[in-house]
């Protein structure tokens, strides 16, 4: 059995950050087709879930890069490397002393998530947090009020590239921590950042998925450095044209661009799928 993995930004997903009409023929072709597909991506489920509702994605699915796995039958998550209150300390130090305010999500007990902040410190963080609750419907509560036991899956961060980039030089000091940065849909003056446990991977993940669904080969697809690690133990992977280098030379091979349908297009190919 043979199972296809998506990245969604800047992969599966369009400009608009959606699946197009002609990726989503593309997806009920695989179905029907009985190739079995799922998604390895930086979002929460919350902020996917809209994205993927209607496509058949029925299989377990990794978020925040593999820290957990989403198991739709069961509707409950597995989870993988959380933070420490220590690792939590010195990213919540790092952020502040660069003026940026520290994003920390949780998974309680009732499998949803809950993101912790302390004093917002810009504008563009209050729209941040302002979207969490409209679009992607996640509490916000205040830092203090943090539990001492709690599943804590990542945090986030948004602010000016100079601030950014501080911040991650500090927090990948840490053996125990990996983080991942870019330029933020507010604005190309803004980066966002994103920060879990190093024991937390999308190639793990799909490892634990591969022995849990008995699968034989993967073919996975990915833009950015987070899927590193699924194209290293992946069979065949594959970049898209707007990918970034390191990922490139990673790849099987540099397929169509996403904003132009590419990873469809190629599936078509790659399956001979044909639409009736």
């Amino acid at each position: 059995m043979e199972l296809i993995v998506f990245d969604l930004d800047g992969t599966l997903l369009n400009e608009d950050s959606a699946i197009s009409d002609y990726t989503s023929e593309t997806l009920k072709l695989l179905a029907e087709h009985e190739i079995a597909y799922t998604v390895a991506t930086g979002r929460t489920l919350h902020g996917a879930r809209a994205i993927l509702e209607g496509h058949q994605f029925l299989l377990p699915q990794a978020y925040k890069n593999g820290v957990m796995i989403w198991h739709p039958e069961q509707g409950q998550f597995s989870s993988g490397a959380m933070l420490t209150a220590d690792e939590l300390d010195h990213i919540v130090h790092a952020c502040i002393q660069q003026g940026v305010t520290p994003f920390v999500f949780t998974l309680e007990e009732d499998q949803e998530n809950v993101v912790y902040h302390p004093a917002l410190q810009s504008a563009v963080e209050e729209r941040l947090i302002h979207n969490l609750g409209i679009e992607d419907n996640i509490s916000a509560r205040a830092l203090d009020e943090l539990p001492a036991d709690a599943a804590i899956t990542h945090v986030n961060a948004i602010g000016s590239s100079e601030a950014i980039k501080a911040v991650l030089n500090n927090v990948t000091d840490e053996p125990n921590l990996v983080a991942y940065s870019g330029v933020a849909w507010e604005g190309r003056q803004w980066r966002w950042l994103d920060v879990h446990h190093s024991d937390a991977s999308k190639g793990g993940a799909i490892e634990i998925m591969k022995e849990l669904l008995g699968i034989e080969r993967v073919v996975c697809f990915g833009d950015n450095d987070n899927d590193l690690s699924m194209f290293e133990m992946a069979d065949e992977s594959y970049a898209p044209a707007n990918a970034n280098d390191a990922i490139k030379a990673a790849a099987t091979a540099v397929i169509g661009h996403h904003d132009e349908e590419g990873i469809a297009r190629f599936l078509r190919e790659r399956f001979r799928l044909e639409s009736g």
